[in-house]
């Protein structure tokens, strides 16, 4: 059964409330009095925070263009697609009134306000088990810890909201808190989560343990915590990787073994509001109806995948000698920009090429487990195993493992961070022959600007340097 997230009167308050605000609703527009009496009032908002990871300024439409646009991988059709606001994120010469930072910031602090409305008010809800209470507070940390990720990453130092806001002028002028601080509310969050989510959820598409704990190796290996990844990424079971690269991003096979978590999109639902654009937006513009031509994968992409490696087929094809991204189509499609296909956010590759990573800049092992996790990756590729004499130090292990992410992972919303966390951005980019033309960026450019709206609104949040 997937878990369709279907909106009501009172999700939409939550998203088209107070929109000169900083985006943190007030608990009068939330509902009537008397509202959260029982288990399935909560499971409506708790269904608003899934909901808000789908919206447009997450992972219903912005985050692949701010994961991805950024790096050597994809391209836009042309710079001027959209007003050029998606060309701005290609060529770093974004503006901070660019209305894709500030549909994700107001997007993101929408679904964080729902997880801390549930956060608040669960306890206090009668008549629901124990489990159900422990999972359903599991899965609004996991998704507060992923938004606060994300925005962390973007952004830098960022409001921290970890309360349910009920008068937003209460919460002007805290200004931005510290990116370590931010870090640790994740670390506790996912910490909690692991201690609350089952193994296996009833309905596909809701967070477990083995989603908050690959989270959680993520960040610690963001922040070169390696002891502390290896941890929870050997917690991570239950999974395993598909034979078939093409089949894990299959609609019919949608929730498979190699997910670990997707935001789940239905088409058909809802006037068309359920489903995903991606099917839609990486075509070629005038290809098929609602074509935008963005997100286009590079020569430098292509070129990145070893002879023989079947996963470069199984990721790009071309229209009218322009590359697409064959991950994200839905040949179901009737309705522009209304498909099928789920974002896979973690999957058990990441996982695995995470525990290498980690391994191997905790020390070297020349054939050691990092080796055989690299290779079950390479093979299922139809590539050979490597060993020492390939990759005889560490240097050469992560230069390799760095390369394998991007082809394994490509145009899944990696790169990016990738190349952020590992101090390869700016000799990448400086490097990288874009089909955009040419740019030149510093350290400036490893976080977005923040959105103008919210320095206006609140003069205690301060502007990114470089903006």
């Amino acid at each position: 059964m997937k878990f369709i997230y279907i909106p009501t009167i009172f999700i939409s308050f939550l998203f088209f409330s107070c929109e000169d605000k900083l985006d943190i609703i007030p608990e009068t527009e939330i509902g009537r009095d008397g509202f959260f009496q029982s288990a399935s009032e909560i499971e409506q908002v708790v269904s608003g925070a899934y909901n808000g990871l789908q919206s447009d300024g997450l992972y219903g439409f912005n985050i692949p263009f701010l994961g991805e646009l950024r790096s050597d991988n994809t391209y836009e059709e042309a710079l001027s697609n959209n007003n050029g606001d998606y060309g701005q994120i290609d060529v770093f010469d974004l503006s901070s009134i660019n209305p894709v930072l500030d549909q994700t910031w107001k997007d993101a602090y929408v679904c964080i306000q729902q997880c801390n409305i549930v956060l608040n008010r669960i306890e206090k809800i009668p008549n629901i088990k124990q489990e159900i209470k422990n999972s359903r507070t599991g899965e609004v940390l996991f998704i507060r810890a992923l938004t606060y990720f994300n925005l962390v990453r973007l952004f830098g130092d960022i409001p921290l909201v970890t309360k349910e806001t009920t008068d937003p002028n209460t919460f002007f002028g805290q200004g931005r808190t510290p990116v370590s601080e931010i870090y640790n509310q994740i670390i506790s969050d996912l910490t909690e989560a692991i201690s609350k989510l089952p193994a296996t959820q009833s309905q596909a598409g809701r967070a477990t343990n083995g989603a908050a704990n690959a989270l959680l190796g993520k960040v610690h290996l963001t922040l070169g915590n390696y002891a502390q990844a290896i941890t929870n990424l050997n917690n991570v079971s239950g999974y395993s990787l598909l034979p078939d690269y093409a089949d894990i991003f299959s609609i019919e096979n949608e929730n498979n073994a190699e997910s670990i978590f997707e935001v789940q999109f239905k088409r058909g639902v809802n006037n068309a509001e359920e489903g995903s654009p991606y099917a839609t937006i990486f075509r070629v513009s005038g290809t098929v109806a609602g074509a935008r031509g963005n997100n286009h994968p590079t020569q430098d992409l292509y070129d990145a995948f070893e002879t023989g490696d079947v996963r470069r087929d199984a990721s790009i094809g071309q229209e009218k000698g322009v590359r697409y991204t064959l991950k994200y189509i839905d040949p179901g499609m009737t309705v522009a920009q209304d498909g099928e296909n789920n974002v896979i956010v973690i999957r058990y590759a990441d996982v695995l090429l995470m525990l290498a990573e980690a391994l191997n800049e905790q020390g070297y092992q020349a054939n050691g487990r990092a080796f055989d996790l690299l290779n079950q990756i390479r093979n299922r590729a139809g590539l050979t195993s490597l060993n020492a004499t390939n990759l005889p130090d560490k240097e050469s292990f992560r230069a390799h493992i760095a390369n394998e992410r991007r082809v394994e992972l490509n145009l899944e919303n990696h790169r990016w961070f990738d190349l952020v966390r590992t101090g390869k951005a700016v000799e990448t980019m400086n490097a990288h022959n874009s089909e955009s033309g040419d740019f030149t960026i510093d350290n400036n450019k490893l976080l977005y600007p923040i959105p103008q709206s919210q320095i206006n609104t609140d003069n205690s949040i301060t502007q990114n340097p470089g903006y």
